[in-house]
């Protein structure tokens, strides 16, 4: 990484362009501004379409369609017999076994979304009464371990795997992992578009899961998610489910723990940001990247990590245009179709002075295929009557 490149990301803080295998060089875009990083609104570049990856047209993808909920909720291609093996799910033999891992979510009335959005154009408000059945929820994140064990059994390749990279937030790479990248994000360059990045090698290059296999699983796509939970006889939780979760209980709560960025004591509550973006992270909370899913204290439902650490995929399409109504809505699924999906949570690269999205009424959006390495899930299932 060269002195001048950090010089105008640290000064500028404005949208540069990676260039020409060689040369790396760099030129300036308008696109962001220093004011919009002041404003809160730049964010950490993962969202929408600023990490969208190119269709090889050597290799054409499985889910290129535009999916719709009239579909099977898990919109995986029918390769080697992989649906079979899904919908027979060797990890998931009875009904102790799907929910091992897993907390009762009571379920009742919230109010959903906020009516003082820091990010209004997210469609974080209006704040809306909701009820939600009680659900089941993962008590962590997906960590590597598992993931692991569903891809031995059913043999799947995630869309990291198949499309052949994935995008990797460069402070996570050593200069000999950076060497084989060709591309960043123009909107964010600090997001390298890396060959080889994948689940199993969250950095590209002489990566692996070493020491890590207590860490989100990560470069997973909505539709990987999906197939893990289906495999698991699970599901992704709805936003709604998902926000109710956050909140452990309370209403009109900024953080699943309370209203304040330090818990009780000054214990940290989420694994985010400190310091100056993108260059130093100073790791005050005892991470400077993902940490393993067990390593915080859970909110009142028993739930850890429900912001910060890798950003959580939902089951519904993104929409930011919600009515508030007098009589809540039961169990919301948003959209019936659409081209990106929301996500939830934030994650290890968010800080309140450009991402403050670990709150629970936040959300942020991908496509169905898009991975990066601060991205991960967690499964969620029903309640049988």
């Amino acid at each position: 990484m060269n002195f001048t490149f950090r010089i105008l990301l640290l000064l500028s803080f404005l949208c540069l362009s990676r260039s020409s295998a060689s040369e790396k060089s760099l030129s300036l875009e308008d696109s962001c501004s220093a004011k919009d990083a002041e404003d809160g609104k730049a964010g950490c570049g993962c969202g929408s379409n600023a990490l969208k990856r190119d269709l090889p047209a050597s290799n054409p993808h499985p889910h290129a369609k535009q999916a719709s909920l009239e579909d099977d909720e898990s919109i995986v291609s029918d390769e080697s017999g992989l649906n079979d093996k899904l919908s027979q799910p060797e990890a998931a033999k009875d009904k102790e076994d799907v929910i091992r891992g897993m907390k009762l979510i009571p379920g009742g009335k919230f109010t959903m979304g906020t009516d003082d959005p820091h990010f209004p154009a997210d469609g974080e408000g209006p704040a809306r009464p909701v009820i939600v059945d009680q659900f089941y929820m993962d008590e962590t994140e997906v960590p590597n371990a598992d993931f692991a064990q569903f891809v031995e059994d059913t043999g799947y390749k995630t869309d990291s795997e198949k499309y052949g990279n994935s995008f990797v937030f460069f402070g996570q790479m050593t200069e000999a992992q950076q060497e084989p990248v060709k591309e960043s994000v123009a909107a964010a360059p600090w997001w390298y578009n890396t060959p080889t990045a994948s689940w199993k090698s969250p950095e590209g290059t002489e990566s692996d899961l070493r020491d890590r296999q207590d860490h989100p699983v990560v470069h997973v796509s909505w539709n990987d998610a999906v197939a893990y939970c289906k495999w698991k006889g699970k599901r992704l939780p709805t936003e709604a489910e998902w926000e109710f979760a956050c909140r452990g209980g309370a209403e009109n709560q900024l953080f699943p723990w309370g209203n304040k960025l330090l818990r009780k004591g000054g214990q940290h509550g989420a694994n985010i940001w400190q310091g100056d973006f993108p260059l130093n992270n100073t790791g005050e909370d005892g991470f400077k990247w993902t940490a393993p899913v067990d390593s915080l204290p859970p909110n009142k439902f028993g739930l850890k990590q429900m912001t910060g650490n890798v950003w959580e995929w939902t089951a519904d399409y993104w929409n930011v245009h919600h009515q508030k109504t007098k009589e809540p809505v039961k169990n919301p699924k948003g959209p019936k179709s659409g081209e990106e999906k929301v996500k939830k949570g934030g994650s290890f690269l968010c800080h309140k002075s450009y991402c403050y999205r670990y709150r629970c009424a936040a959300r942020s959006q991908n496509g169905l295929d898009s991975a990066a390495s601060n991205l991960g899930f967690r499964c969620a299932a029903d309640v049988e009557a």
